[in-house]
């Protein structure tokens, strides 16, 4: 027996009832057509994932319910039954949903029983998971639910769909990550089909666990696993990185975009649930624990799943098993029950990841915020150079949209025309650029001609709308302006000044890049004659952030950041791949270029780079960082794993880097509170508002910690002789 099922990416957005109903929508009637008789949706895809405490407010819940009712009342879940993710209160106990709807009746209203609350997610804080067991009870309808469908009550809790011909049931995000799943139960209990509604956010390198977590979960008892996902900026630092999926006893029948700029993108399989049968027939000792199996509760339905081979949609019409107007109906041929076949899943390096995520969620920001575009102040170096090629690289992934006609892209860039322009000019990504962004090359007289040059070479390539300033004349002010005040006349390290002296004066200079930057962000379109202000893209990546190797406030400051989640390696990794794969040959230089903050005098004997000033390597920095917050290691954990990992350096030398990085981490851990909102990217980021929960005051000296390693270091040496 096949059935034609549908899952989908859907690029939500929290709050926006009325788009994100529309494109529920949309997707229902894109999987109709194609004759599916489910769709899985992503998870909390009514109110959007990201509301976080508006799911405090009642108006959340209430403003669901008006989408649903709004599906619901449009005959959009006429024959095919649909399974959609919203916030559902109970008994005055919030809970994150599936509601299972056909025929524009509700059937189920599953809560998500495992919350995910580490990392990025906090669910606790804003649901409770269901603790009732595999049960079910009565759930009282609002009166705007009742009124439409006739019935004050359906069933809450755990139980599975049972049509004549199949059982299905519904798993959410976390559910699926866990040891215990409950889709083993499910398996085991018969259940053939199994909806996975996510939302799951991008990380570099993520995706292959998702993949083979969904393989195994259809592989190890058989059937099918559907899996929807969020796709966008919901509004946060996150990006949900779609990649819906339909697996069938561990093979992957077809899979969604990962970054994609479609609103609405459908996938749709033909499985066969004989073939189901079959696989998990076969398997004996799989028998043996499904015949132990408590049975589930179900909720039976007069609604075949499958589809009998050599039949139509519009016969199904003419049978009254479809419950639509038959000219809405589209026709399909029966050769599309043919079972579809087995693919070799897509993932993308993370140089492709780095080029593609930042760049579709800069899209999504840049067109629900309303603003004219981005400003970059241009160094020359990796950091601003990387910033300025995820926006190149967001020009044409646009530019490329608009040339296949999307329809949706083709709106939005609509808000940067003029009156006698049409969205056809954006077809040319160099065009685009020239309008949404701004660089500048805000110099000194530290700076030197190379990074001007490059700047300027990068700006060309990408086709931005380019400024070359120099602010030596406010620098020298505000030195004036100290020393008439103070009579003290500060001096930089290579003129015989403290570290004091020297690191204030950088800390003009940066702190003035980023006053210019926001002036020149409000008042460059009004200098173009259009209407808005830019956003200021921020530019320190994970690593100087961890470090805190950067000053507060200054031209790493911003309205958000796209590279503050990734950390420099990985940035000039794919600094190298961009280079010849986005066309931009400037790149190739910028790379060579040793990372430098060109905040002090050049002389014959001294050059500033970011590896002495920080006093460790990039490679270093990134290690510590992903010991600290992905291994959970303190001081002495840390050296006692890099003493045997760094085996090529003495005990006392690693000692001393450790204790470095922590003196370094304490003394700057007050700026991790004022980081520019940063794309999440990694999973060792010290954001400190939303991901990395620790203290902002410590004791710098670490006397205990720092103790203990000090008697391993003498434990190591002694042994050693």
């Amino acid at each position: 027996m096949k059935s034609i099922l549908a899952t989908c990416n859907l690029n939500q957005w929290s709050l926006d009832f009325e788009g994100n109903t529309a494109r529920i929508i949309k997707s229902i009637e894109v999987a109709k057509g194609r004759g599916a008789r489910y769709r899985l949706g992503p998870e909390l895809e009514i109110s959007g994932y990201s509301c976080e405490d508006h799911f405090l407010e009642l108006d959340t819940l209430y403003h669901s319910w008006e989408s649903l009712a709004c599906i619901l009342k449009g005959g959009h879940t006429d024959g095919i039954l649909c399974d959609i993710g919203m916030p559902v209160m109970h008994k005055n106990v919030r809970y994150n949903c599936r509601v299972f709807v056909l025929d524009g009746e509700i059937l189920l209203i599953r809560p998500k029983m495992i919350l995910a609350s580490d990392g990025n997610y906090r669910e606790h804080r804003w649901f409770m998971a269901w603790t009732h067991g595999w049960t079910t009870e009565p759930y009282t309808l609002p009166r705007e639910i009742r009124e439409l469908t006739g019935k004050s009550k359906v069933p809450i809790g755990i139980a599975a769909i049972a049509t004549p011909d199949t059982l299905l049931a519904a798993e959410t995000c976390e559910e699926l990550f866990v040891p215990m799943s409950p889709h083993i139960r499910f398996g085991n209990a018969g259940v053939e089909i199994i909806g996975n509604g996510s939302g799951s956010h991008h990380e570099l390198r993520k995706l292959d666990t998702r993949i083979a977590l969904i393989r195994n979960a259809s592989a190890k008892n058989g059937g099918v696993y559907l899996y929807a996902n969020q796709q966008g900026c919901d509004g946060g630092r996150l990006y949900f990185d779609g990649c819906a999926l339909i697996a069938q006893n561990g093979d992957i029948l077809a899979q969604g975009s990962q970054f994609s700029l479609k609103d609405v993108e459908v996938v749709t399989a033909t499985v066969d649930l004989h073939a189901v049968r079959s696989y998990r027939g076969a398997k004996a000792s799989r028998a043996v624990q499904a015949s132990q199996t408590e049975p589930l509760p179900q909720i039976d339905v007069d609604f075949d799943i499958g589809i009998e081979e050599g039949k139509t949609r519009m016969e199904e019409w003419k049978n009254g098993s479809v419950g639509t107007d038959p000219s809405s109906v589209p026709l399909f041929h029966p050769s599309s029950l043919r079972s579809s076949v087995p693919i070799e899943p897509r993932t993308h390096i993370p140089e492709e990841e780095i080029a593609y995520g930042p760049a579709c969620w800069l899209w999504d920001y840049l067109r629900r915020s309303g603003a004219a575009g981005y400003f970059i102040p241009l160094s020359g170096g990796a950091d601003s150079g990387a910033v300025a090629t995820l926006v190149g690289s967001m020009c044409q992934l646009v530019a490329k949209a608009i040339r296949e006609k999307d329809a949706a892209v083709t709106r939005d860039v609509g808000q940067w025309l003029a009156a006698n322009e049409t969205p056809d000019i954006f077809s040319d990504p160099c065009v685009l650029a020239n309008r949404l962004l701004y660089t500048c090359y805000i110099g000194t007289a530290n700076s030197s001609r190379e990074t001007r040059k490059r700047a300027k070479q990068l700006a060309e390539q990408i086709g931005s709308y380019h400024l070359d300033i120099n602010m030596d004349g406010l620098v020298n002010a505000l030195q004036s302006l100290f020393t008439r005040i103070t009579a003290k006349k500060p001096k930089f390290k290579v003129e015989g000044g403290s570290y004091q002296e020297n690191q204030s004066l950088q800390n003009i200079q940066a702190r003035l890049r980023m006053v210019l930057s926001y002036l020149f962000a409000q008042m460059m379109p009004w200098v173009r004659n259009r209407e808005g202000t830019l956003l200021v893209l921020g530019t320190g990546n994970v690593d100087e952030a961890l470090r805190g190797y950067l000053t507060k406030y200054d031209c790493s400051s911003g309205d958000i950041n796209p590279i503050g989640g990734i950390s420099k390696l990985d940035l000039r990794r794919f600094l190298k791949w961009a280079e010849d794969h986005l066309g931009y040959p400037a790149l190739g230089e910028i790379v060579k270029a040793p990372p430098t903050a060109e905040l002090e005098p050049i002389t014959e004997t001294y050059t500033q780079t970011d590896e002495d000033d920080m006093g460790m390597t990039y490679a270093e920095l990134s290690r510590f960082g992903q010991l600290r917050k992905m291994e959970q290691c303190g001081p002495v954990s840390m050296f006692e794993k890099l003493v045997r990992e760094w085996d090529h350096l003495p005990p006392r030398e690693v000692a001393e880097k450790v204790k470095h990085f922590f003196r370094c981490y304490a003394i700057n851990r007050h700026k991790m509170t004022t980081l520019t909102p940063s794309y999440h990217a990694e999973s060792y980021s010290p954001d400190d508002n939303r991901f990395d929960l620790r203290q902002f005051l410590y004791n710098t000296r670490w006397t205990w910690q720092f103790r203990h390693i000090d008697a391993c270091v003498k434990k190591l040496e002694a042994r050693a002789r």
